[in-house]
């Protein structure tokens, strides 16, 4: 992927606006343990592909992706 640090928090919100479902705070817990893992943050990063591989991203960011709404029909 060719974002780079896309939190948590900017997925949620983008798939919100998608749906048009409001999106809210909530304290991790609330998910047990796939709420902890999230909090984490864990941002991605294609850095060593790009140099391993030379790979280039030639398609849209995953936020532009959802946010055009591609993955709505899906549901």
């Amino acid at each position: 992927m060719a974002d780079e640090g896309d939190t948590m928090r900017s997925l949620a919100e983008t798939i919100g606006a998608v749906l048009a479902m409001p999106v809210e705070s909530a304290p991790p817990e609330r998910f047990g343990l796939v709420g902890r893992l999230f909090a984490l943050g864990m941002p991605s990063s294609s850095a060593q592909t790009r140099e391993q591989f030379g790979w280039k991203p030639s398609h849209p960011s995953l936020l532009d992706d959802l946010a055009a709404g591609a993955y709505a029909a899906l549901g």
